[in-house]
C-alpha cells in the first residue's frame, strides 16, 4: 500500500517537474487574494462605505463581463484539445478569423447572461441599479468584451503553444492583471510606481471610468477612448502573437498533439 502511495506522489511530482507552469499556480492564487484584497483595504480607509458598496458591486459586474468573453476565447481552444479536435478544425475549410468570430459571439452572449444576473441580483439585494451608469454603461460594456476576446487570442496563443499543460492559463491570465486594473478601487490606491504600469492596460481606463460616472454622472469620454486606443494597439500585439504561434505549430506538426510540457 505504502509503495504504491509513494509512486502516486511521484506520479504527481513529475507532472510538475515538466511544467513550471503548473509550478507558478502553486503560488498564483495565494498572492493574488493578498494583493486585491490588500489594496481593497486601503482604500476602504479613504472613503465612505456607502461608496464602496456602489464601486464594488459596479466593478463587480464589469469584471465578470471581461471575464467571461475571455474565457469563451481561451477556453474554446482547450476544448478542441479535451476532444483531440484541433487538428479536425485547422486542416477543415474553417478560417482562423471565423473560429475567432465565432468564439467572440459565444463570449458576448456569455457576458450577456452573466452581467444580467448580477444586475438583477445587485438590485434586488443590495438597491444597486448598473443602469444607473446611463448611456455610458453600454460603450464601457462594449470595450470590457473588445479587451475580453484580445486576452482570451492571447491566451488561446500560449495554450496552442505548449498544450494542455498550459490549461491553467485559461483561468490565471485574467487574474494576474486583475490587482492592478483598479477593478475595486481607483488606481490612486496603487503604489506610485504600479500606477504607470496600471495604465497600460484598457480595462484600467473603463474601471476609473465607472467610478466616474456614478461619482459626477459625465459622460467618461476621454477614458473611453484612451481604452479603445489601448485595445486597438494590444489587438494588433495580440494578432501578431497568434499568427505567429499558428505558423510554428504547423511547422512542428504540434496541432497533432495536446500535451508538450
Amino acid at each position: 500500500m505504502i509503495s504504491r502511495i509513494l509512486a502516486m506522489v511521484l506520479r504527481y511530482l513529475f507532472i510538475y517537474k515538466r511544467s513550471y507552469i503548473r509550478i507558478g499556480e502553486l503560488i498564483f492564487f495565494p498572492l493574488m487574494d493578498l494583493l486585491v484584497w490588500g489594496f481593497v483595504t486601503m482604500y476602504l480607509q479613504q472613503v465612505t462605505q456607502s461608496r464602496v458598496v456602489l464601486f464594488m458591486l459596479g466593478g463587480i459586474i464589469l469584471w465578470d463581463v471581461f471575464f467571461r468573453a475571455q474565457q469563451a476565447v481561451g477556453m474554446s481552444v482547450l476544448q478542441e484539445m479535451w476532444v483531440g479536435n484541433t487538428l479536425n478544425l485547422f486542416v477543415s475549410p474553417l478560417r482562423s478569423y471565423e473560429l475567432i468570430i465565432s468564439t467572440a459571439i459565444v463570449g458576448f452572449i456569455r457576458a450577456l447572461i452573466t452581467a444580467t444576473g448580477l444586475a438583477i441580483c445587485a438590485y434586488v439585494l443590495y438597491s444597486f441599479n448598473v443602469f444607473d451608469l446611463g448611456f455610458s454603461l453600454f460603450p464601457l460594456f462594449g470595450l470590457l468584451l473588445f479587451f475580453g476576446w484580445v486576452v482570451g487570442l492571447f491566451t488561446a496563443s500560449l495554450i496552442l503553444r505548449y498544450g494542455e499543460a498550459a490549461e491553467s492559463l485559461a483561468w490565471i491570465v485574467p487574474f494576474l492583471v486583475q490587482p492592478f486594473v483598479a477593478v475595486f478601487y481607483p488606481v490612486s490606491a496603487l503604489p506610485a510606481g504600479l500606477q504607470i504600469f496600471a495604465f497600460i492596460f484598457p480595462c484600467t481606463h473603463i474601471f476609473e471610468g465607472m467610478r466616474a460616472v456614478l461619482l459626477t454622472n459625465a459622460v467618461p469620454v476621454r477614458e473611453m477612448l484612451i481604452a479603445l486606443s489601448l485595445s486597438l494597439a494590444w489587438m494588433v500585439v495580440t494578432g501578431t502573437c497568434l499568427a505567429g504561434t499558428l505558423r510554428y505549430v504547423r511547422r512542428k506538426g504540434y496541432l497533432t498533439t495536446c500535451a508538450r510540457g
